[in-house]
């Protein structure tokens, strides 16, 4: 091309959730089934829609309103219901101003950090979740910058090592947290949501909650959104209905402001995000109209209890088979539907492998290993090969310096599921032990 034409931070943007569709896809074609565990879709996985959520939608759809645009920020009655809701929980008061709706929270997380001062960073917790760390790496043009989740220690976050970071990095603005999250499934812990906000306040930064999952939270785990901690410091939520009503295909999220009026720049900011969608016109109509309805049915929160109860108890068996690998840490989350495996020290190499009946699978994923790649991925892809599984690699799936895996707790059909984590568990032990350093 006469001039470049690709932005510096293009190599960034890696999906590996969905990239690794691509290989399953090929194996899918060589006469191998696959299990789908690398994507949260509550829907493809098999989980079915009530009926009187679908008679709701039915409704809706009678409306003719509801095939119209809506208002830039969202539809007002809307708004004034999540801002009602929200204010009864005793954090920061909002008002339906301070909420602005997007095409799904993907589409919010490319606008909030496209949004930022080119030289602003926002520090991320590692394992993170891909749309963040290669939304703000792109941005940035260069690696996301991140905080570690202690594996060990129930995934909860190093604040000593966020603080090390953030002093190394002046240029570090704000402060990602996904609670609860993707991929642990942990929740932070009350002591250090109140440190997190202290170092935001030390620090002058801003806080964005992911909080996607926050309605899908285990039996016994205590649970407060970000608002309710946040005092002064300025602040978005994230929130939406893909992983809740469950409606991935709706693409309906938003974000709610805290605290603009505290900082004329975050206000700045805000206005930004509320200008750039302005020229885009609106979001989606339909599900926007459908939030108060579907939320304030009393049979909501009982199928919202319903679904948890199921991922806890599919959570607590995988982890009893799991533990059956002793070179694999694996920590019951506390909510959302994910689990993750992360491999001790040194149990890796490039030599393990596992046995792959198809010879045209076998030489395809022989082809794929024999590439530069991570340990965890390299295992992903004989798992995949050998099994049918696919899962996905925490290195390059959640930029993270941890080898290890994650996978769904979707798989409505129990004993389907329990057959899967078994098959991973043998997997795991045979591939281990097909050569020990």
């Amino acid at each position: 091309m006469r001039k470049m034409i690709t932005h510096p931070g293009a190599d960034e943007l890696v999906y590996e959730i969905r990239e690794i569709v691509e290989v399953a896809n090929q194996i899918e074609k060589l006469g191998q089934e696959i299990t789908w565990e690398n994507i949260g879709d509550p829907i493809n996985k098999g989980e079915t829609i009530p009926d009187w959520i679908k008679g709701h939608v039915a409704d809706a759809l009678k409306e003719d309103a509801t095939y119209a645009y809506s208002p830039t920020k969202g539809l007002l009655a809307t708004r004034e219901y999540i801002a009602r809701e929200r204010n009864l929980e005793n954090g920061i008061q909002i008002t339906a101003d301070d909420i602005l709706f997007f095409n799904g929270l993907g589409d919010a997380i490319s606008k909030i950090y496209r949004s930022l001062h080119p030289e602003a960073r926002v520090i991320g917790p590692n394992p993170a979740y891909p749309t963040h760390s290669s939304a703000e790496a792109a941005h940035a043009r260069g690696k996301h910058l991140t905080y570690p989740l202690d594996p060990h220690s129930n995934w909860q976050p190093d604040l000593a090592k966020m603080e090390e970071v953030i002093i190394e990095y002046p240029e570090i603005s704000g402060i990602l947290l996904v609670n609860p999250d993707n991929p642990t499934g942990i929740v932070y812990s009350d002591e250090n949501m109140k440190g997190i906000v202290a170092l935001a306040k030390k620090y002058n930064l801003f806080i964005i909650s992911d909080e996607i999952y926050s309605n899908l939270v285990f039996d016994g785990v205590e649970y407060k959104k970000l608002a309710q901690y946040i005092d002064d410091v300025s602040a978005i939520a994230m929130r939406g209905v893909s992983k809740e009503f469950p409606w991935p295909g709706g693409r309906c999220g938003w974000i709610e402001f805290y605290n603009r009026d505290k900082d004329p720049d975050f206000n700045k900011y805000c206005k930004s995000l509320i200008d750039a969608k302005m020229l885009e016109v609106c979001s989606t109509t339909l599900p926007q109209r459908l939030i108060p309805t579907i939320m304030q049915d009393e049979r909501y929160f009982a199928f919202l209890r319903q679904r948890t109860a199921a991922y806890q108890s599919r959570a607590q068996r995988a982890a009893a088979i799991l533990s059956d690998v002793p070179e694999i840490s694996v920590q019951i989350p506390q909510g959302a539907f994910y689990m993750t495996a992360v491999f001790n020290d040194a149990v890796l190499n490039n030599k393990q492998t596992l046995p792959i009946q198809n010879k045209a699978v076998s030489e395809l994923i022989e082809g794929l290993v024999d590439k530069d790649i991570s340990l965890d991925k390299r295992f992903i892809y004989y798992l995949l090969g050998a099994t049918g599984i696919c899962v996905v690699p925490l290195q390059s799936g959640f930029n993270s310096t941890y080898n290890g895996f994650r996978f769904t707790l979707l798989e409505p059909n129990e004993e389907k599921f329990d057959q899967t984590i078994q098959k991973i568990k043998e997997a795991l032990q045979l591939y281990l032990q097909s050569h020990v350093a």
